[in-house]
């Protein structure tokens, strides 16, 4: 088994772990033992008190238990009460750990987090179950089908979402802003991500949407930049993190690279000699001058972290949006034999100017809520048009103004990214022209 140093939020992608993973060659195991060696001296009244209770179980619970099940109960406790990111991995929870990368698993496509005894969505997949049947970042799910979730481990709220494909499921929904809960009905499928969408919004503007970070997701954005590109050539770039849950440190270190020609873009700090990480920009980058809006909100997280803090460190990008999910910890899996591990937090991510966002996020440069753009009807203003036989245009100007109208309507945020990638190339422009 590959021993993977990630990332992680406090959340399953409904079996997906969603994971920043170094490779197994940063690990060095002799120095990393040397560095976790137990102090000499033992708590030696914790330890009685501890096998007392252990004793008590045994002998006094309402049914048997066996030894095995309390070790693990046991195991399970010592690491939850830690954080909130340090967890007992299973037989099945391991497999799914390292099969994520593949960019495929079975589920509702929704990324869910445990908030004081109830389940909250961090956020939707794109294309998904989940995302088609309108279920939102910060909704709180209360009850699955007819079981109440108050108090119930995440694993088991995960198992119990998870099915035969073509199963359905009931989320019961409290959601910020409607006073009653809801009911929502799912149909399991399986969950391919594409992790990037492509598109031009308007000539020489492209969108790319990076859904989550997959080992062929710097790749995959180089070509769908390439593709654009051939099209006509670009004159900015809008690339949308949100409600991104994170994904491949190495990938986020790669699309960073696509727009970075040099410099740190996150490095990592703990205890163990093998958690203090670097991890630089290449030269030769693909896109280095193109004017950049980063999109961001409450559902970017982990490797959307990173890539936003690095740009936005070295003013690479205009980040727009609201801020970030707030997870910079890493974890270390460490394995248990064959088939179980221990996932434990051992250190902070830090962005090139050395923030730690733990718990605090990435603040976009320009805020801009999500929200409804509403049209203010002047209805006794005469223009030339609404004279009798006035002439036409004979341009395509009003189905553009149709076109950015409608953008506005469906997407306030990517219509006021694009709006600020036109000023950017308006000063630009008026800058060269002078000089």
């Amino acid at each position: 088994m590959n021993l993977l140093a990630s990332v992680k939020r406090t959340s399953l992608l409904l079996g997906l772990s969603v994971t920043l993973s170094v490779p197994a060659t940063a690990w060095s195991q002799e120095a990393d033992e040397a560095a976790m060696q137990p102090e000499k001296v033992l708590p030696l009244e914790e330890l009685r008190m501890f096998a007392e209770v252990y004793g008590r179980i045994k002998d006094a619970y309402v049914e048997p238990v066996d030894d095995k099940t309390l070790l693990q109960d046991a195991i399970r406790g010592m690491l939850a009460g830690l954080d909130p990111h340090s967890t007992y991995l299973e037989p099945e929870a391991f497999e799914n750990l390292q099969v994520h990368t593949s960019g495929e698993f079975g589920g509702l496509g929704i990324e869910v987090g445990q908030e004081d005894g109830f389940i909250r969505v961090i956020a939707p997949i794109d294309d998904t179950p989940a995302q088609r049947a309108g279920i939102k970042a910060g909704d709180l799910i209360v009850k699955l089908d007819d079981t109440p979730v108050q108090g119930m481990p995440l694993n088991e709220a995960v198992d119990m979402m998870r099915g035969e494909i073509g199963s359905e499921i009931v989320l019961t929904i409290v959601r910020d802003g409607i006073e009653k809960p809801f009911e929502v009905t799912l149909v399991r499928d399986a969950i391919k991500v594409a992790s990037v969408k492509n598109r031009l919004l308007e000539p020489g503007y492209g969108y790319l949407r990076v859904t989550q970070f997959q080992l062929n997701t710097a790749e995959d954005l180089r070509d769908a930049i390439s593709e654009m590109e051939q099209k006509q050539p670009l004159q900015g770039l809008v690339l949308d993190l949100r409600n991104n849950p994170g994904g491949v440190l190495q990938a986020a270190v790669d699309v960073a690279d696509t727009f970075l020609n040099e410099g740190l873009i996150v490095y990592t700090e703990g205890r163990l000699p093998s958690s203090q990480l670097e991890f630089s920009a290449q030269a030769g980058t693909q896109a280095p001058d193109l004017p950049l809006v980063v999109l961001i909100n409450g559902g970017s997280a982990s490797a959307s972290e990173i890539v936003a803090g690095a740009l936005q460190d070295h003013h690479r990008a205009v980040l727009m949006g609201t801020d970030s999910f707030g997870k910079g910890s890493v974890q270390t899996v460490l394995p248990l034999g064959s088939d179980r591990a221990v996932k434990l937090t051992t250190a902070r991510y830090y962005t090139p100017s050395g923030r730690s966002i733990q718990a605090q996020g990435i603040h976009p440069d320009v805020l801009v809520e999500e929200g409804r753009l509403t049209q203010v009807e002047h209805e006794n203003l005469v223009k030339e048009r609404d004279l009798v036989g006035h002439l036409e245009n004979g341009g395509s100007d009003e189905m553009a103004a149709n076109e950015d109208k409608q953008l506005a309507e469906r997407d306030i945020q990517l219509y006021q990214a694009l709006n600020l990638l036109k000023a950017l190339n308006i000063v630009s422009a008026n800058a060269q022209s002078k000089g």
